[in-house]
């Protein structure tokens, strides 16, 4: 556990310490815990290397310069490589590195909890718009598949 600094009484977790050392956790935490930052990870890691473009369209909601952002800071932190063909049109790709794939794993985790947990969100769902439990199950069902 962090021991609590003299000067401002907090945690120096929250600065990226852990008593008077730098603490590994916090570089890992702040840069996952960015916005965006797992849900790219997580379509890199179930689409492989992907064009700017289609990563966009996968990553839905975000917008061009957030996702430039985001893919810029990992690619220098290292989670990923970026290819870039100098053609008309550019072509720029975007793929996960071995630090990334020794996260894998948790991404993985997190994406059957996520699944576990829409599934058992769904039967208030259900009845809020009065759908079969069939179609729903069918429906999760193959949005997993489709996620694989």
């Amino acid at each position: 556990m962090a021991k609590l600094s003299k000067a401002t009484g907090k945690s120096g977790a929250a600065d990226g310490t852990c008593g008077e050392h730098v603490c590994p956790m916090g570089g890992l935490l702040e840069t996952l815990t960015r916005p965006w930052t797992l849900h790219i990870l997580w379509a890199l890691s179930h689409n492989g290397p992907t064009r700017f473009g289609a990563l966009r369209r996968n990553v839905a909601g975000i917008s061009s310069r957030v996702l430039t952002e985001r893919l810029r800071a990992l690619e220098e932190k290292g989670f990923l490589y970026r290819d870039y063909k100098p053609t008309i049109p550019p072509e720029v790709t975007y793929g996960l590195t071995k630090r990334v794939k020794d996260i894998q794993k948790v991404l993985a985790d997190l994406g059957r909890l996520a699944q576990k947990w829409q599934m058992e969100d769904a039967p208030s769902e259900r009845v809020a718009a009065k759908i079969p439990a069939r179609i729903v199950a069918n429906s999760a069902s193959s949005a997993i598949q489709a996620a694989r």
